[in-house]
């Protein structure tokens, strides 16, 4: 299933990325269930900031949802609660 929609995931992380990148963080593509449920590992300081549940619901997961709509939704595997 991720095959499929790889490299679309990737174009729509990549719109994303530099304000992630420019607070010391990053995101990586983990898994895209057969649910069409898309999971993600946060990297660097996004793995422990207490705005990452924020970031990956308005921001990740906006952009992943109006790239690629047959998405429903978007889980972090590693977020740390503050």
């Amino acid at each position: 299933m991720l095959d499929q929609f790889k490299a679309q995931i990737e174009v729509a992380l990549d719109t994303i990325r530099p304000y992630l990148e420019a607070d010391g963080g990053n995101v990586k593509v983990v898994d895209l269930t057969e649910d069409m449920v898309l999971k993600l590992e946060l990297m660097g300081t996004c793995s422990s900031c207490p705005m990452s549940a924020m970031t990956l619901k308005a921001g990740v997961e906006e952009a992943i949802k109006k790239a690629i709509p047959e998405i429903v939704k978007v889980e972090a595997v590693n977020v740390e609660v503050a």
